[in-house]
């Protein structure tokens, strides 16, 4: 379970037996948990974040969102 960012307290990772969904990106921070697409950037769950945590979450995404998929096919190539 590789970790792509640490930012702000957040943690944005992938798992790894998950190279079979569309790209994506897991965040964690304090016991909260949620997962945003990339492609379009859009949250796919999320448990425990307040409004403004997702929205500040989903800033980052859009702003990393080429880095984030880049890493996403760099890690998968070798699970598929």
């Amino acid at each position: 379970m590789p970790n792509i960012l640490i930012w702000n307290g957040y943690r944005f990772y992938f798992f790894s037996h998950e190279g079979k969904e569309p790209p994506h990106v897991h965040i964690d921070m304090a016991g909260c948990t949620a997962k945003f697409w990339f492609t379009p950037v859009r949250l796919a769950s999320s448990r425990g974040f307040r409004d403004n945590q997702l929205r500040e979450i989903e800033k980052k995404v859009r702003e990393k969102q080429q880095e984030f998929l880049e890493a996403w096919h760099e890690h998968f190539k070798d699970h598929r």
